[in-house]
């Protein structure tokens, strides 16, 4: 980027990585001499972005959300605030919000955020405020790997299908009690309870939406599972499929266990494969929380979907994070995820 900034090699598990790009600091590590050179080196940071597809600035005095906002305005002018993901987040300062308010045990599988939407972000930045003391990363996968690796044919099934992504949500008047796979409420996702509104932002995004029972919403998507980088042109698998299929969260835990161990993640990988397969069994798919089918209502393959898991999981990043990290990703080539932790915990998380 420039000779102000050296590059470290990143230590990761479970694969050797070449992602991220990590940047620090040779001398001065304020934010002020941080924030000046990311606005004199805009043309480098996104040739590196390109290049590498998720950049971490590393050893800066960056400890509060004010600092990080400072940061990521200083890379990126388009900044946004809508956010129709299923994670449950709060805003701490303008343009700044937790990454996710799910509980510590909770896998987030990899994923480009929102892309089941029609105009996807373009750019996602997550900072370390509170490192976790155990687990807790932000894996990243190449997601142009990903769509290199996948066998052929599981490719060709993938995209010849197409996706159709599925959602039910409870209501303001319904009482939805615990269950995993439901995680906000359709007026948290939206921000309003004005059903008018919600079908207004519904017919923009080109979600298909249905209300039915007592103040409930299913949402139904189309998308392709794959998709073309919009400056480069590379092919990269861009579906929420390993995120949104019934079969995610077992296959999900299944491969934190054989990672980390441990009696909870083994429980819970079994736990969620019963839950599953009870569901399965007596419910249909267009009643689920979350799925997704093929787009004519045929079910994906266990197999496939497994093997998709394992090519992604082949080429995950999961670095430690330290305080003060800043992670920027090209939504449009480079998936996010979060493994469990203990220990108090702090991500927040700007798109564009």
């Amino acid at each position: 980027m420039s000779t102000a900034l050296s590059v470290k090699s990143p230590q990761s598990t479970p694969v050797e990585a070449t992602l991220p790009l990590i940047l620090a600091p040779e001398g001065d590590k304020s934010l002020q001499a941080l924030t000046e050179r990311l606005r004199s080196d805009k043309k480098a940071l996104d040739e590196a972005m390109l290049a590498h597809g998720a950049v971490i600035l590393r050893g800066y005095d960056i400890s509060t959300a004010d600092d990080f906002k400072q940061v990521v305005t200083s890379m990126d002018d388009q900044l946004q605030t809508r956010y129709l993901g299923t994670s449950p987040r709060e805003e701490l300062a303008p343009h700044v919000f937790s990454a996710s308010e799910l509980p510590d045990y909770y896998p987030i599988p990899q994923h480009c955020e929102m892309s089941f939407l029609s105009n996807p972000p373009r750019r996602l930045y997550f900072g370390c405020l509170i490192a976790p003391k155990q687990g807790g990363e932000t894996p990243i996968v190449d997601f142009r790997k990903v769509y290199n690796d996948l066998d052929p044919a599981v490719l060709k099934r993938f995209e010849d299908g197409g996706i159709r992504i599925i959602r039910n949500y409870c209501g303001p008047k319904t009482g939805s009690g615990f269950d995993l796979w439901k995680l906000k409420r359709w007026d948290e996702i939206f921000g309003t309870t004005e059903r008018s509104l919600v079908e207004a932002e519904c017919e923009r995004q080109g979600i298909e939406f249905e209300w039915y029972g007592k103040d409930r919403l299913r949402l139904i998507s189309g998308q392709a599972a794959t998709a073309k980088h919009p400056v480069t042109g590379t092919p990269t698998w861009f579906s929420h499929v390993q995120v949104f299929h019934m079969q995610a969260a077992p296959a999900e835990y299944k491969r934190i266990y054989k990672l980390r161990g441990g009696l909870k993640m083994a429980a819970l990988w079994r736990f969620t494969e019963l839950v599953v397969f009870l569901r399965r069994k007596f419910a249909d798919s267009d009643t689920l929380p979350m799925h997704c089918t093929y787009l004519d209502g045929r079910e994906i393959r266990r197999d496939d979907l497994e093997h998709l898991c394992d090519v992604i999981w082949k080429h995950m990043v999961a670095i430690p994070w330290e305080k003060g990290d800043v992670l920027a990703v090209d939504n449009r080539s480079v998936s996010h995820g979060r493994l469990p932790y203990r220990g108090e915990r702090l991500i927040v998380v700007s798109w564009s």
